[in-house]
């Protein structure tokens, strides 16, 4: 099949759209299962302080979002999105398998080729989706939508079994005590092992779609590439894993790191832009726009796997259901997701054939507003608290909730934005640079956790849950604002992005 044929595809979904959710699903309960172990595994297995624990976090985060951006660099040049992918799931499971033998003495290099093939998975994956669709398509935002609750079904499904593994809340008969976190670190792999499985079906329906550069078939035509290249490649990604695994386990390095890619890649961007046209500049200029504000949105929502990690330990009861307060925590947002992301796709679609959907710049903006909202909801929390500085899970869960709204208006319209502001000879680079600024977000949630941390040593437990209650008010003021911002400057950006919506 050629690309066109495929995106004329009749109803809501392109039937591709669904094979490439199981991979992205199976690979999102990977990682999400070995982000929600990180912060707990630290404290309560390597014996990490607070505030160490949230810098690493920030650090492993930054990384692996960071990482995305060589990676979509690599597929757009060399590799191709599908050579990408499956070299990313490899690396991964081989991440999984380390810390499956050893988590306590191979931590920090199992999380390395765990880092490593992330970057190479997950750009070039969303790359793919988006290329199911004409420019335009309205049925774009719903489609981007139904693929980010597979991520969140696989993020549902790790988030929670992993850590319940680890701590013993499940499976404790059958799993001794000392083997715990071995099984849920290598449950990680197992999961990764049937997603690439999947995408090798999945291939065979995609037509032309993540061909490697130079391939007879690829939709743009251009000379094949060089094996030494692709060679090259993959031997590059190897050396990277022992430079990441000394800059991962020395949080001091990762600030040396985000302080020269950020620029160094910005210049990149601006090179490339010199190569195009002027009105594909400004949709280039607006694409810049939303990623900014995705770097203020992601360091105030990431708290959820740092700060909001410690929180849920120590200052949350099992008031709802009698489930994990840490479980909930790394899950809660993704059963929301699961439960909203398709009538919100829906409702997107509705609203469009009425010519009343918001613009992608006010969704963003009431990303923040919800953000803001759900973030004041986990201030609240402290006037439910008992002496002991424990307080209502049930609440905590609303709060989830609220922050989950948010998510939706910002997350899959972003990876939707981004193909269509991009040029097709740097959609790869540009969903990089959309996760790179996710990675400028995690290292600015692991600094903000870890100033809540420092600022509770000593103190009670009620001292501890008064002082993340007043950090989190302080977020919710910056994430109101920021979406106030965003929506006054609106009209300016929509004229950038000129007819993209």
């Amino acid at each position: 099949m050629t690309t066109e044929q495929i995106q004329n595809f009749q109803g809501k979904y392109p039937k591709q759209i669904w094979s490439l959710f199981f991979s992205e699903m199976w690979e999102r309960f990977c990682f999400y299962g070995m982000r929600g172990m990180l912060v707990f595994f630290m404290i309560s297995q390597l014996k990490f302080q607070e505030e160490q624990a949230n810098l690493q976090y920030g650090a492993t985060q930054a990384f692996v979002y960071a990482f995305t951006f060589i990676g979509g660099l690599f597929a757009d040049k060399i590799l191709g999105f599908r050579k990408s992918l499956f070299w990313g799931g490899l690396l991964m499971i081989v991440g999984s398998l380390i810390l499956a033998t050893d988590p306590h003495r191979f931590f920090f290099l199992g999380i390395a080729f765990t880092v490593v093939g992330t970057g190479f998975f997950k750009p070039n994956i969303s790359s793919m989706v988006g290329q199911l669709y004409k420019p335009n398509d309205p049925r774009a935002d719903a489609g981007f939508s139904l693929f980010y609750a597979g991520i969140n079904l696989g993020a549902l499904l790790g988030g929670y079994f992993c850590i319940a593994i680890g701590k013993g809340e499940m499976f404790s008969n059958l799993i001794p005590e000392g083997l715990r976190w071995n099984v849920a670190f290598g449950l990680a792999a197992v999961v990764m092992v049937i997603s690439l499985i999947n995408f090798v079906f999945t291939q065979k329906s995609l037509g032309q779609i993540g061909l490697q550069p130079g391939h007879p078939d690829a939709e743009v035509k251009s000379a094949p590439i060089m094996k030494w290249k692709e060679y090259g490649v993959y031997a590059l990604s190897l050396v990277f894993v022992p430079l990441i695994m000394t800059m991962v386990s020395v949080p001091e390095y990762t600030d040396y790191f985000m302080w020269i890619v950020g620029p160094a890649t910005l210049l990149y961007l601006f090179y490339e832009m010199t190569k195009v046209t002027a009105a594909e500049r400004k949709k280039l200029w607006a694409a810049l726009v939303f990623i900014i504000f995705s770097i203020i949105f992601w360091g105030i929502y990431e708290q959820s796997g740092g700060s909001m990690s410690i929180f849920a330990a120590k200052n949350l009861n099992k008031d709802l259901l009698g489930l994990d307060p840490n479980g909930v925590n790394n899950s809660g947002g993704a059963f929301f997701v699961l439960l909203a992301a398709v009538p919100i796709g829906l409702l997107w679609i509705w609203l469009n054939k009425r010519k009343l959907e918001p613009n992608t710049l006010i969704k963003f903006g009431l990303g923040f507003i919800f953000l803001a909202l759900g973030f004041y909801t986990l201030y609240t929390t402290k006037f439910f608290a008992n002496e002991g500085g424990i307080t209502s899970l049930r609440f905590f869960t609303v709060a989830l909730f609220v922050i989950t709204l948010g998510e939706l208006c910002l997350s899959p319209i972003g990876l939707s934005i981004m193909t269509k502001l991009s040029t097709k000879n740097l959609q790869g680079m540009m969903m990089g640079m959309w996760f790179l600024a996710s990675a400028y977000g995690q290292y600015v949630a692991g600094i903000i956790g870890a100033h809540m941390a420092t600022a509770k040593e000593g103190s009670s437990n009620l001292d501890a849950l008064l002082a993340y209650a007043e950090g989190y008010k302080q977020l919710a003021i910056y994430a109101l604002v920021a979406g106030i911002i965003l929506i006054i400057i609106s009209p300016l950006v929509k004229k950038l992005m000129q007819e993209v919506r």
